[in-house]
């Protein structure tokens, strides 16, 4: 049903006559403002395919941005490190519910996703690698199989073919063989790598909307995993996320390409944000998921935190509810998700579009720290996270000084600066944890800078600084002898706020139905 073409060994990209077909369609029905007579695919999926959304992805690429030859080069370099004789085991998540057949949003494990691009739930990724030579590496993918009747209810599957000609799986097979296949290949080999997940879902609850809706539901579990190496004998079990980790953490250029584009569309909804001067916390949240979404992301990145007035001094408030006065700042922490990746943006703002010279005073000294810690993060520097974040302790204190509050000692500091400088950001919000934040920035990292002073209602301090709480948040990505910001559309001085606030904003996030990666510089 499906060709493929060998692109170089072990490797395969498709090439459909009606890949070309819809996308010259889409092109003129785009040309006429009009959208009719959808062409149809000769295949499904469950996931975006260029062959089924080629405004969403472009030919060659397994996710938006990302190639299936980059996913390829992913596995390879991780197969480096692996020795003969061993094999990489990830187990893909599950759909997880709230209450018995109510399911979350899916959340793939992230890295499986990393590795293969597959974002489909209860699967599993094997890498073998039977000698120290990388031509004989086998990527294995044990996947759903096709069921018309689970289809129906649930939505499409790729299947175990689909994971060969699609996602290059040099062999593959469903679920209901997890546990025969994964024990052959761990038989096989001496050095297993498998780390099992710590949040498994109530399985009761999996049971009850698998029983409900599908004839026939057999995830391939974690626990059916460990078991197989339980019962395996003497094999040398070893970590594989801090290895998996460290190849998250240096971004490609294609992922800081989609990561940028997912900035660039969350700092334009800011500032058409702060053009609205709207009144109520929650009305706030929904247009900027509003515009995360229009401007091409394909939701937001994480619950955000829309914080007016003494609300703000909670670092994270999401009750989202409350009504703003014109005297007071909102600070937000929210931002979009594109293909995969997050951005993480934070903002704080005079509702009445017009800072007042208290709000001024404290807003300045927070700028002013993340501009110092901004042009720390240069590989060439040698500052590593937690050097950076001592750094904005000690800039702090001086800006602290100049605006005359008493905050001159560390648990001073602390108290008004309670949380850290930033974190990794990529496929989760807090990337990699695994990474020390004592080693220096390498290239090609991408960091968020996001220092904080909040000003509690306490005698101590001033009438016209207290219950202000102020955030300032960018995503750094890392170079060897500077750095990009990949959310400086979000406007953050001061003249620039208030010039929007009063006159409104000339960029927006455009409404992007088709391309949401074609303004990406």
């Amino acid at each position: 049903m499906l060709k493929a073409n060998d692109l170089i060994p072990g490797l395969r990209v498709m090439s459909f006559s009606i890949s070309r077909r819809v996308f010259s369609t889409r092109t003129q029905l785009r040309l006429n403002s009009r959208f009719v007579n959808r062409p149809r695919s000769e295949f499904s999926a469950g996931q975006p395919l260029f062959e089924t959304r080629p405004g969403l992805l472009k030919p060659g690429e397994l996710t938006p941005g990302i190639t299936a030859l980059e996913y390829f080069e992913r596995r390879t370099k991780l197969a480096a490190r692996l020795p003969a004789r061993s094999c990489a085991i990830i187990a893909g998540a599950q759909v997880k519910y709230a209450s018995g057949p109510v399911f979350y949003p899916f959340q793939q494990n992230n890295d499986l996703f990393y590795l293969t691009g597959w974002n489909e739930p209860d699967s599993v990724m094997i890498l073998e690698k039977p000698t120290s030579n990388l031509e004989d590496v086998v990527f294995h993918l044990i996947v759903p199989p096709k069921d018309t009747f689970s289809e129906q209810w649930e939505g499409e599957r790729t299947g175990t073919e689909g994971a060969c000609e699609i996602f290059n799986a040099d062999e593959s097979t469903d679920t209901r063989q997890c546990s025969l296949y994964i024990t052959k290949i761990i038989n096989r080999n001496e050095y297993i790598y498998f780390d099992r997940p710590q949040d498994k879902i109530n399985s009761s609850a999996e049971a009850f909307f698998g029983s409900f809706f599908s004839l026939s539901h057999s995830p391939a579990s974690a626990d059916t995993i460990t078991e197989v190496i339980r019962k395996s004998g003497k094999k040398h079990v070893r970590k594989l996320t801090s290895m998996v980790a460290d190849l998250r953490s240096i971004k490609s250029p294609a992922e800081i390409r989609v990561m940028r584009r997912a900035g660039q569309i969350s700092g334009r909804a800011y500032n058409q944000a702060y053009a609205k001067r709207i009144r109520n916390e929650r009305t706030l949240q929904a247009f900027l998921d509003y515009k995360f979404v229009a401007g091409g992301c394909d939701k937001s990145a994480y619950i955000p935190v829309v914080a007016g007035g003494a609300n703000s001094l909670c670092i994270h408030y999401t009750r989202n509810d409350d009504v703003m006065y014109d005297d007071e700042m909102v600070l937000v922490d929210a931002s979009g998700f594109l293909g995969g990746y997050c951005s993480d943006i934070s903002r704080t703002w005079p509702v009445s579009g017009k800072f007042s010279a208290a709000q001024r005073d404290l807003y300045e000294a927070v700028l002013n720290v993340q501009r110092k810690c901004i042009k720390l993060c240069q590989a060439s520097q040698m500052y590593s996270l937690n050097d950076i974040h001592e750094k904005s302790i000690s800039f702090l204190r001086e800006e602290l000084k100049n605006v005359g509050l008493p905050a001159y000692q560390n648990s001073d500091v602390s108290k008004l600066y309670p949380h850290y400088i930033g974190h990794n950001l990529g496929l989760d919000v807090h990337d990699v944890p695994q990474i020390s934040r004592y080693a220096p920035l390498r290239a090609g990292q991408v960091v968020t800078i996001e220092p904080g002073l909040y000003i509690p209602d306490d005698e101590r301090y001033p009438a016209y600084f207290r219950n202000i709480g102020i955030r300032i948040e960018d995503d750094i990505a890392v170079g060897s002898n500077g750095y990009t910001n990949l959310t400086v559309e979000a406007a953050k001085e001061i003249v620039d706020i208030e010039s929007i606030a009063q006159n409104g904003v000339s960029t927006i996030a455009e409404e992007d139905e088709v391309s949401p990666l074609k303004y990406v510089d």
